[in-house]
């Protein structure tokens, strides 16, 4: 390790490696032209190499930077007039241009950045330049309006969320305005996953896939699309009332996930049942698909609205504060039964709201395993809901298996939570 970190900090070796870098990124530009067939470029690959090497050595020549400055100048001046003259050619572009001008930054990196970033830079200019046949992809299927949502979110996440006090600023409110954002930004993101990977990445996906991405997103909803389905291709029905299971079994490993993300402590108790849960309702269905050797056909459009609208987010965040005083009042006049029962009636709405109060919340009155358990509770109920939506939206002479399974599976996971609550009762 030491050897190695010698040779890099050697001038003769940071040198070559920045000549080189330069030529490999003048070197991939001229393919891209090749690519496009344009005839009108800014120099050759080994243009590109002797830019790097005389920023390189401009750098190190002068301290005060006056030399690479005065070579940037020149640079950007020639760059300019050669700018000026492929507008009057008829061509407008700038790549070229841009290019030169970051091999040119080749060399201030070796002087004041680790060598890794310089690799980096490097390995962007190749990724951006093969990147023009996804960006025409991306262009073609993805709604802007999707990309002005998200960029919406990631200011109120990356901007918005460091400035939240993470101290209680709210009488009787068992959390601060921070933790109430994080668990926003951690479910919206979740969801948001499962939103891309079920619109883009796989558009041409079977019915087990579709439920599997779907229950990442949201199983109630996909269990609503994939039963309405049931009316529409009952021939399919077999598939559908599987993916409409795999979708709760996903839902299983979902809350897993929010879980070891927002509060770890809650694994304990719960990732024995929902890896059993969700893991043995996913394998029973690919089980069952393999076993009888059908192709799957191409599955529903499951969801068709973005989860990181900023109205979902704020109402997700009303609802969250709402759970959270309905929880500790609860607690606080009925004790640990009647959160149970809350639980229990909560499941039949959206149990995430639910579920991430009591991961963030501060309840001293309740210990943890109580907690959990409400956890599991509200997550089998839930699935008595879905059963419900299975029977009143789809084909009831077809969707038989489907609402067997989301009983069993509500019914049984609303012992273990029933369990784990007179467990925690005894002691």
């Amino acid at each position: 390790m030491t050897l190695l970190s010698n040779l890099l900090e050697q001038i003769w070796f940071q040198f070559v490696l920045v000549g080189l870098l330069g030529y490999l990124s003048g070197l991939e530009y001229r393919e891209y032209l090749l690519e496009k067939d344009r005839a009108f470029r800014f120099g050759t690959a080994r243009t590109y190499g002797f830019i790097a090497l005389l920023g390189y050595v401009l750098i190190h020549l002068d301290s005060g930077y006056r030399l690479y400055l005065g070579g940037m100048l020149a640079l950007i001046a020639w760059t300019s007039l050669f700018y000026l003259h492929k507008l009057r050619q008829g061509q407008s572009g700038i790549l070229g241009l841009l290019i030169a001008l970051l091999v040119y930054t080749f060399g201030p990196i070796t002087r004041h950045l680790p060598l890794w970033f310089l690799v980096l830079e490097f390995v962007s200019i190749v990724f951006i330049l093969n990147a023009r046949p996804l960006t025409l992809r991306l262009t073609e299927t993805i709604d802007r309006q999707e990309l002005m949502t998200l960029a919406k979110f990631l200011l109120l996440a990356a901007v918005i969320l460091p400035l939240m006090p993470d101290e209680a600023v709210i009488p009787y409110l068992p959390t601060t305005p921070f933790r109430i954002w994080v668990a926003v930004v951690a479910i919206s993101a979740i969801s948001y996953l499962g939103y891309i990977l079920q619109r883009y990445v796989f558009p041409h996906r079977g019915y087990l896939l579709t439920g599997l991405l779907g229950g990442l997103y949201s199983s109630t909803a996909t269990t609503l699309v994939l039963a309405r389905k049931t009316r529409e291709t009952p021939g399919a029905a077999d598939s559908l009332n599987l993916a409409i299971i795999a979708a709760t079994g996903m839902m299983y490993l979902r809350l897993l996930l929010l879980i070891l993300i927002l509060n770890p402590a809650f694994l304990a108790p719960t990732v024995l049942p929902f890896l059993v849960l969700g893991l043995g309702s996913i394998g029973y269905c690919l089980f069952r698909i393999h076993s009888h050797a059908t192709a799957q056909p191409p599955g529903a459009e499951a969801v068709s609205r973005n989860p990181l609208e900023l109205g979902t987010a704020f109402l997700f965040a009303a609802l969250f504060l709402l759970m959270l005083l309905l929880s500790k009042l609860v607690l606080h006049h009925y004790g640990s039964l009647g959160l149970q029962v809350l639980s229990f009636l909560v499941g039949f709405t959206d149990i995430d709201p639910f579920v991430l109060s009591l991961l963030k919340g501060n309840y001293p009155s309740a210990g943890l395993d109580t907690l959990a358990a409400a956890i599991v509770i509200a997550a089998g109920s839930n699935n008595l809901l879905k059963a419900l939506y299975a029977w009143l939206a789809g084909d009831r002479r077809h969707n038989r298996g489907a609402i067997a399974g989301l009983v069993v599976l509500g019914i049984v996971t609303l012992g273990v939570g029933a369990g784990m609550a007179w467990r925690v009762g005894r002691h």
